[in-house]
Parts: C-alpha cells; sequence; structure tokens
C-alpha cells in the first residue's frame, strides 16, 4: 500500500472512530506524546518498541491527511537534499557546512 493510500485510510478511521480531524495543535501533542513512549519503551528495553514507532508513523500520517500534505512526496524531497547535504566534524561536533535547502 502506497503511503498516501496509508493516509487516506489512517484518516478515515479517524473518522470512523470519532476520533479528532479538525484540532492540529492537539495531533501534534499526541504525536509527541506518542514519541515520548517510543523512547521510554526503547530505553526500558521492552518488546513493544515496534507497536509505539508504528503509532509515530499513524500519528504523523493522520496529521499529514488532516494538513493536507503528500507525506511520501515530502519524504522523497526531503531525501535528496539529505543526500545532498555536506556535514563536517567542528570540535566533535557533526556540522552541516553545504546544502542546497
Amino acid at each position: 500500500m502506497k503511503m498516501n493510500e496509508m493516509q487516506k485510510e489512517i484518516y478515515q478511521n479517524k473518522l470512523n472512530k470519532g476520533f479528532n480531524v479538525t484540532d492540529v495543535n492537539e495531533e501534534f501533542c499526541l504525536l509527541y506524546g506518542e514519541v515520548a513512549e517510543a523512547y521510554d519503551a526503547w530505553r526500558k528495553n521492552k518488546a513493544n518498541v515496534g507497536e509505539e514507532l508504528a503509532d509515530i508513523a499513524i500519528y504523523l500520517m493522520g496529521l499529514s491527511e488532516i494538513l493536507d500534505i503528500d507525506l511520501e512526496s515530502e519524504i522523497e524531497k526531503k531525501t535528496e537534499i539529505n543526500k545532498n547535504r555536506v556535514y563536517k566534524l567542528i570540535d566533535g561536533v557533526l556540522t552541516r557546512t553545504s546544502s542546497d535547502s
């Protein structure tokens, strides 16, 4: 299944279940909470890290659909930008030294 199809399916599920599809602030907060849950699961070496990462992806795709953003296309564009960036270790910190964007 293509990511944009998944976005639509996730959005439709939110509608079907009566979840929020209008309050963008709430969606960002819930996404942030899911990231924290995934980090906590990883930190505590729990078996459900993959499930928590899936929750992050689901919230992100749902938010993308709410905002009418083709996340797959945006990821592809950003991946190309990142490929062209040049980094250098400066004082122990990996620092971007050039980029198209």
